[in-house]
């Protein structure tokens, strides 16, 4: 039998992807990690050899951490499944979660507050409110779309994203930031952060306009994109609540392991949480 990745196979699969109600991105990660799985194959048949000779390009060619190599391994099980070639399927790498957060991407609270004023220096009210606006409440950067005139009036909005529904509430003092907004940019009704034409800004906007404020901010780049912020509510919230199960569902997800991700500690704070333990026994050397 012959495993050939046709482009009508990778059609099916992407069309059985929106029967699944999977995510715009998600279907584009998803087709997009296969093509690299065609491009590998160039014309040959798969069979369990050659996938597993993909495996170790991925790992041996130095360009991706194990987490992008092993959603590169998911893609091909998932779409070798669809076909009914399951003697393909490969393990994924197992990897170690880390107990603590690297120094480098420890996004502070003191990091927002230079962004935030960086922003508004620059004239920017829109990015400065854009920024809190997910900050301040959790959001995803895709779930701002759903910050709307009538949602800023009413001070909650109902968030449907990855086939979850949950409710969510603005700062009383971000919804006035926001109704002043929206009356000075006389806008009447849709989508609060819009582009000059009215359409929702994207991702890819967004990060741009954040990462080009970091440099006046005074602030690494390498902290700074959308989805820091989001990790910076829930670390304040459960600082202040201690309660993961309710800070789970105010982020919609589904499992609490996904929710301890977002608040592990800074590398140096567990360092010094170590150094506090005073485990170690000083002996003295002859």
């Amino acid at each position: 039998m012959d495993y050939l990745i046709t482009e009508e196979g990778l059609l099916a699969f992407e069309q059985q992807l929106h029967r699944e109600e999977k995510g715009k991105l998600t279907v584009e990660k998803y087709m997009r990690d296969l093509r690299k799985l065609k491009d590998f194959a160039a014309g040959r048949s798969l069979d369990k050899e050659l996938v597993i000779e993909y495996k170790q390009e991925l790992k041996d060619c130095g360009k991706y951490k194990t987490k992008s190599i092993n959603s590169y391994l998911v893609a091909a099980n998932r779409f070798f499944d669809f076909m009914g070639w399951h003697e393909l399927r490969v393990k994924t790498y197992k990897v170690q979660k880390e107990t603590f957060q690297p120094e480098n991407r420890n996004f502070t609270r003191c990091d927002y507050q230079k962004l935030v004023t960086a922003a508004e220096k620059a004239g920017k009210w829109r990015l400065a409110l854009l920024i809190q606006t997910i900050c301040a409440v959790g959001l995803r950067v895709s779930e701002l779309q759903m910050v709307t005139v009538d949602v800023v009036r009413k001070g909650a909005a109902q968030i449907c994203c990855k086939g979850k529904e949950r409710k969510v509430l603005l700062p009383r003092s971000l919804q006035k930031q926001l109704l002043r907004y929206i009356k000075k940019k006389n806008i009447r009704q849709g989508v609060v952060f819009r582009t000059s034409s009215g359409r929702p800004l994207d991702r890819s906007n967004i990060w741009k306009e954040m990462k080009a404020l970091c440099e006046r901010a005074k602030v690494e780049r390498d902290k700074v994109f959308p989805h820091n912020l989001r990790h910076l509510f829930a670390k304040t919230f459960y600082e202040k609540n201690k309660d993961i199960g309710k800070l789970a569902d105010i982020l919609g997800h589904s499992s609490i392991e996904t929710t301890r991700l977002y608040i592990r500690t800074p590398s140096a704070e567990y360092q010094r949480q170590l150094d506090k333990m005073n485990l170690v026994l000083f002996c003295r050397t002859t």
